[in-house]
């Protein structure tokens, strides 16, 4: 591991890349679930999302106008010995073929996770409409190999309740 104060990018890019490797292909599939590591904003990250959750306007595994999941490391994490995780909703409003309320998105997910969030280390559910939930997980961070996988199938499974309120605020007429 490196010691340094700076984040060494290869190496935990290789550690988010096997974690994600691990995971199961026909389960993703079946959930229409993808997934990529990468770096981004000064962060090594995983991320998941549905492609039905991006407008189609922008790239596939965006960040902008979509709802994904992402497990992430930045310096911070790695002083702490923890490993990020959360739900953005971002720019809902612009989603094609929905009608969406930001802020009702947010509250109606938070009441529905609420049976779930036992099942999340450290999480926490009362934020705003950007940021559904967030937690972390405390780790060893020369071997969390084992936690994405962890974390990723805890999120196939909340991710009913993002499809179930997204087809509450279909718009009438979409093909989607």
């Amino acid at each position: 591991m490196n010691t340094d104060n700076y984040m060494d990018n290869p190496y935990y890019l290789d550690k988010f890349e096997r974690a994600a490797a691990q995971l199961d292909r026909r389960l993703l599939l079946q959930h229409q679930m993808e997934c990529k590591a990468g770096v981004w904003l000064r962060s090594v990250a995983f991320k998941m999302q549905k492609e039905s959750w991006v407008n189609p306007t922008t790239t596939p595994l965006s960040f902008q106008e979509s709802i994904f999941f992402p497990v992430w490391l930045n310096e911070e994490a790695i002083q702490a010995g923890q490993l990020y995780y959360n739900i953005h909703a971002l720019k809902l409003r612009q989603l094609a073929g929905y009608s969406i309320q930001s802020r009702d998105f947010a509250a109606d997910f938070q009441v529905r996770s609420e049976p779930f969030a036992k099942d999340w280390p450290n999480v926490d559910l009362d934020f705003g409409p950007l940021t559904l939930m967030q937690g972390w997980v405390e780790t060893n961070l020369d071997d969390f190999d084992t936690v994405i996988p962890d974390l990723a199938g805890k999120f196939l499974k909340t991710a009913q309740i993002i499809d179930e309120l997204l087809a509450e605020r279909k718009k009438r007429g979409t093909l989607k």
